[in-house]
């Protein structure tokens, strides 16, 4: 390549890069202001997420230091595996909180400082000041939604496996009573199923075609046989339907396939942070199918993981709309009706999930009810507010 061919390229390369830049100046998607304002929000709720995590790992450490001593867990696995994924936990856990805090807290301080009434002095609309606060809300919505739908159920299977070897055990190795509609048509009950050695004892299986039992097996065991994901029936009688006519055969061993694995008999509430959306959701689907009674702990988790998410943006909403009027005595009147609401949405955040967990409330309108309220109270905040 010659050299005029050369500084060809190198001129239009830079002029293309100038007027690019030229562009963005002129067009900016976040101006001078924005940024400033935005970089006081992140800063201000990270600083603040920072602090209540390390607070959280001191206070958890003096509770479990004992236990883990006594079950003598490992250092490394104390750090990798329990408090690596402790973190990401408690930090979508706090974020909303924090997010609200973390406004109020320094839309007062600007507000205390006169900066809020020189930016609206200057020209600029409410409405226009509110846009890197919900750029800053938007990016931490997205974010914690996909901590608490895909990282975090990760997490929580290797902090709660942690947990049930070295702290405190959940896991159930014995299931009695169950009793599901493995697929349509088809009754599985099981009197006792033992998960350390997968066999159950005195189950029926029922088939019908509608309303009409078309056969009814019975066995003294079963077992699972996790190599060719067969069940194997032991003393086994099956007796089949035809009209009037009756048909029994039995035998000793019988290997069938029946739409279930070992595992579903053991899922409990505790199960249900540590899978993803869309598990949750098939989960929720497949028992609902089956007739199964224990789905509201899922439910709960699954309409807070988008509940938890949106009530960032209304909590922003509600903070600034409260901090961005200067009032006498300072910023700790704003600060105290802000921890105020604070404390007020997660009670009203937690009954309504025991209700719903008790069946007394459809899932669905109780997770959501909090962010209704609160949604109102923003629309009025933000009315009220002089601009």
């Amino acid at each position: 390549m010659n050299l005029k061919l050369k500084n060809i390229i190198h001129y239009d390369y830079k002029s293309l890069c100038l007027r690019i830049k030229e562009f963005f100046y002129q067009n900016p998607l976040l101006n001078t202001l924005d940024r400033y304002i935005l970089k006081k929000f992140l800063s201000t709720f990270a600083l603040s997420i920072v602090l209540i995590i390390a607070i959280c790992i001191v206070v958890d450490i003096s509770e479990k230091l004992d236990s883990f001593y006594e079950s003598h867990a490992p250092l490394d696995k104390i750090i990798f595996q329990y408090y690596l994924n402790f973190i990401p936990y408690f930090v979508n856990m706090f974020a909303p909180l924090f997010v609200f805090i973390a406004v109020i807290f320094f839309t007062s301080k600007m507000a205390y400082n006169s900066e809020i009434t020189a930016i609206l002095a200057g020209g600029v609309s409410f409405k226009r000041l509110m846009k890197p606060y919900m750029v800053g809300a938007i990016g931490i919505t997205v974010l914690c939604f996909l901590l608490s739908g895909y990282v975090i159920p990760q997490a929580n299977k290797i902090r709660l496996d942690f947990e049930d070897v070295y702290y405190s055990s959940f896991k159930n190795e014995v299931a009695s009573n169950i009793q599901m509609e493995v697929v349509p048509g088809q009754i599985l009950y099981i009197e006792r199923f033992e998960h350390s050695q997968n066999r159950g004892y005195h189950c029926f299986l029922q088939k019908f075609d509608g309303k009409k039992l078309v056969s009814y097996t019975t066995a003294q065991t079963i077992e699972w046989s996790p190599s060719d994901s067969v069940w194997h029936l032991g003393e086994w009688m099956t007796r089949s339907f035809d009209g009037v006519f009756e048909n029994v055969t039995g035998g000793s061993n019988l290997d069938t396939l029946i739409d279930v694995v070992p595992m579903e008999f053991f899922i409990n509430e505790e199960y249900a942070p540590q899978m993803t959306n869309y598990e949750l959701r098939h989960y929720i689907n497949r028992q609902n199918e089956r007739g199964m009674g224990n789905t509201q702990p899922f439910e709960v988790e699954y309409h807070q993981r988008f509940a938890t998410p949106i009530c960032i943006i209304i909590l922003t909403l509600i903070g600034v709309s409260l901090s961005s009027k200067k009032v006498k005595g300072g910023m700790g009147l704003q600060i105290g009706i802000g921890i105020a609401l604070s404390a007020i949405y997660v009670l009203f955040l937690e009954v309504t999930s025991i209700f719903a967990i008790q069946g007394n409330t459809p899932v669905m309108l109780a997770t959501w009810i909090p962010n209704i309220i609160f949604a109102v109270i923003a629309a009025f905040l933000y009315h009220r507010t002089p601009k």
